[in-house]
């Protein structure tokens, strides 16, 4: 009979399991809403003042399109090389799969640092937060989604630990899978970066 009990107890105990996980799930996505919500408002409020350059320097004047199109080349790779990630993942290859990981990570840093270097640059050059709405804007919504990406890397050398101690978990699996979604999503957020800031910019 205890037998029995125990049974029950611990199919209770992976229902309640599976519940939990499911409700992770659903805060992830409610997460990837708000900051859909988050970036559109960014986004409005750059076209709102793209053409506010109170006698400033111009985007066009400013920006070094190779230097931008590099990063995008590398965020492009990385979304791809997270995806691996996940092939391997479902095929059960843990160290494959960290391999990825640390591609996507590296790649990612990569990203952020020629970022900053941008940043630099265009300060130097006289282009700063305070110079006019355009550029307060522009950093703000490109520098929004630098942060997401730098959280993305903290997030990434995490799981990687624990991908080392633990391997594939039901909850790793989700960890996993949640951030390559995370990923992709920025990703998505960058094209549309690309084009309206950087492209539409230098027209």
């Amino acid at each position: 009979m205890a037998t029995q009990h125990d049974h029950a107890h611990g199919h209770d105990h992976e229902h309640g399991h599976e519940e939990h996980e499911q409700l992770k799930v659903l805060g992830f996505w409610i997460f990837v809403v708000t900051d859909c919500i988050l970036f559109g408002s960014l986004f409005a409020t750059f076209a709102v003042l793209m053409n506010s350059y109170a006698g400033g320097p111009t985007g066009k004047e400013m920006f070094e399109l190779p230097g931008i199109i590099a990063s995008t080349f590398i965020l492009l790779t990385s979304s791809f090389t997270s995806g691996l990630a996940v092939l391997a993942m479902n095929k059960g290859k843990v160290k494959e799969m960290i391999s990825w990981l640390a591609v996507t990570a590296v790649l990612g840093l990569a990203f952020v640092v020629l970022e900053i270097n941008e940043f630099t640059h265009l300060v130097h050059e006289g282009a700063t937060m305070a110079t006019s709405a355009f550029w307060s804007a522009f950093f703000t919504l490109v520098g929004t989604h630098g942060l997401h990406v730098s959280v993305g890397l903290f997030w990434m050398v995490a799981l990687m630990i624990q991908l080392k101690r633990r391997g594939i978990t039901p909850v790793t699996r989700r960890k996993v899978t949640n951030l390559s979604l995370y990923w992709h999503f920025l990703d998505v957020v960058w094209i549309f970066l690309f084009t309206v800031v950087y492209l539409m910019g230098v027209m």
